[in-house]
């Protein structure tokens, strides 16, 4: 299997680098999947789940909230505006986001920042019910 470089970088550290078969991305577009070879492009990220796949049967997953990704021919890499390990990742931890964005939301003063908060907000709820599932099943 051909195999590209993918870097995961959240403002406090690098969450991941190195070599994988493919990464499963959470993007505002929608979840898209980049392969080695894959067209060169930039997207934004919304709340979700980015699972990258190291090998054949193996792969690590990671929760991220907003950020950027960017694709080209050899590597992919997101920077990423929040970015965690999944195992960090609880209910605690997502309503203390929510919180988060429902305050900044509160005192927002531009009717864009007003916009891109509500969105973020309707993103991190709508993956805390998918994460909730998950975790049931």
């Amino acid at each position: 299997m051909a195999t590209f470089k993918f870097e995961l970088v959240s403002p406090e550290r690098i969450l991941f680098s190195g070599d994988v078969v493919s990464v499963i991305i959470p993007s505002i577009e929608g979840e898209m999947t980049i392969l080695a070879g894959h067209a060169p492009l930039v997207a934004t990220l919304k709340a979700g789940i980015v699972f990258a796949q190291t090998d054949g049967s193996n792969g690590k997953e990671f929760f991220v909230n907003g950020g950027l990704v960017e694709v080209n021919q050899s590597s992919t890499t997101i920077l990423a505006e929040q970015g965690r390990f999944i195992e960090d990742v609880d209910n605690v931890v997502l309503d203390a986001e929510i919180l988060t964005a429902e305050t900044k939301l509160v005192g927002a003063q531009d009717e864009e920042e007003r916009k891109r908060l509500h969105d973020v907000l309707v993103q991190l709820r709508e993956f805390k019910g998918v994460f909730a599932d998950r975790k049931a099943a």
